[in-house]
């Protein structure tokens, strides 16, 4: 029977072509990710800080001593954080390595695959081929692997936290969250969703879980207050190199301080309406909020916050897999037009135009994170308009067009 399987057929259907072609190029791009890339690793090295922070933690030595002067990758998680990480300091560095290059793509994948549940979808669907190749094919699944950061498992914690909310499973998906808090707070915007949906079990769990690993971790440590006096100060400042943030760009480019407020503030108003709007229309549609509003929270944090870099856009995957939606506001080119400012891999550094070439490295991904939250801002104003115009805000802002035609009563 398994042989059968692998043997070839030809397609019957447009859904069969996809899948046929699309299968083989997804399971070879995510080898080749995990195998050549990833394990061949590049400058840019996130997993030697973290691995020595552990190994110092296990034996009670210091781990907050990095040099905040020097560029290189510094160890910023919180002593919860450290608790949790400190296994992979059981065995040797390269080892260790390639086994949290390899949990961290199994953690894509289960991330992958919680996301066709949460849309009814299955391995068997066309999007299973595609959702696959899109991720590993994307510069924020690539160089998580290659750099090695824990970003993979923070995007499961992600997609568990939505799909058990969605679920109204509160209090198991604040553990979701919670296990990703005691790491590092990136998914920190993402409690406005159960607030908004007065899901308040929810805070239970995600603020106790870091908190008892916190109060576990912290007699363990040998300088948790280094913590404190050193590492949160740096964590609240913003810098000027591998910054997509408006403030980052703003300051590589020598933008006065007044010009980068006003584009904060302007993409903040931007952000606010779009909440708005989704909260006041959509809240009911739990699938459609959920899954644009996470991603309206994240861009934000990335692109308003006092650090962004690109391959935190993995955490945008659930916005980009609501295009299966049929009210989706990613349903235009401009929104994918964003997407290739913040996903692709491809380098605009030009030899023969090396200024342009810069400019357009250093800004695509911000120009994408910005793109997007314009363009769903521009779809939901839209809708709102259209609707009020046409008399409806009462019964939503959907176009009419996506809504049930009336059934035709037979005459005779």
């Amino acid at each position: 029977m398994f042989l059968r399987q692998l043997e070839p057929r030809t397609a019957r259907t447009t859904a069969e072509v996809v899948k046929f072609a699309l299968w083989p190029l997804a399971i070879m791009t995510v080898l080749h990710r995990v195998l050549v890339k990833a394990v061949n690793g590049a400058r840019t090295d996130d997993f030697t800080p973290v691995y020595r922070a552990a190994l110092a933690f296990l034996n009670h030595k210091p781990v907050y001593t990095a040099n905040f002067n020097w560029v290189d990758p510094h160890y910023l998680y919180a002593p919860s954080g450290t608790l949790l990480l400190s296994p992979i300091a059981v065995i040797d560095p390269e080892h260790s390595r390639w086994l949290f290059i390899l949990g961290n793509a199994v953690a894509v994948i289960a991330a992958g695959y919680l996301l066709l549940r949460m849309f009814d979808l299955t391995l068997s669907s066309v999007a299973a081929p595609i959702l696959l190749l899109g991720m590993f094919a994307s510069e924020t699944v690539t160089n998580t692997l290659v750099f090695t950061n824990i970003n993979g498992v923070v995007l499961l914690g992600e997609v568990a936290f939505l799909l058990l909310l969605l679920r109204r499973r509160d209090a198991w998906s604040g553990v979701a969250i919670g296990l990703t808090f005691a790491v590092k707070p990136v998914l920190a915007p993402l409690l406005l969703l159960p607030l908004m949906t007065r899901q308040w079990r929810v805070f239970v769990t995600a603020i106790g879980i870091p908190l008892i690993l916190t109060a576990i971790a912290w007699p363990l440590s040998a300088d948790p207050m280094d913590f404190v006096h050193r590492t949160v100060p740096y964590l609240a400042e913003s810098r000027d190199y591998f910054n997509s943030a408006i403030v980052g760009n703003g300051a590589y480019y020598g933008l006065p301080d007044w010009l980068i407020l006003a584009l904060r503030a302007v993409f903040g108003v931007v952000v606010l309406v779009t909440l708005w709007l989704l909260y006041r229309y959509y809240r009911e549609d739990r699938l459609f909020f959920l899954t644009t509003a996470s991603g309206v929270l994240m861009c934000a944090s990335f692109l308003l916050g006092s650090l962004g870099q690109m391959y935190y856009s993995m955490m945008l995957f659930p916005l980009l897999m609501s295009v299966v939606l049929r009210n989706s506001v990613m349903r235009n080119w401009p929104a994918w037009l964003a997407v290739y400012g913040f996903s692709s891999l491809d380098s605009w550094l030009s030899v023969r135009f090396p200024a342009s070439g810069r400019a357009a490295e250093y800004m695509k991904t911000t120009f994408g994170w910005s793109l997007l939250l314009l363009v769903i801002c521009g779809v939901l104003v839209a809708r709102y308009l259209t609707a009020k115009r046409e008399g409806r805000l009462d019964h939503g802002i959907d176009p009419v067009y996506l809504e049930p035609e009336p059934e035709k009563v037979p005459v005779g």
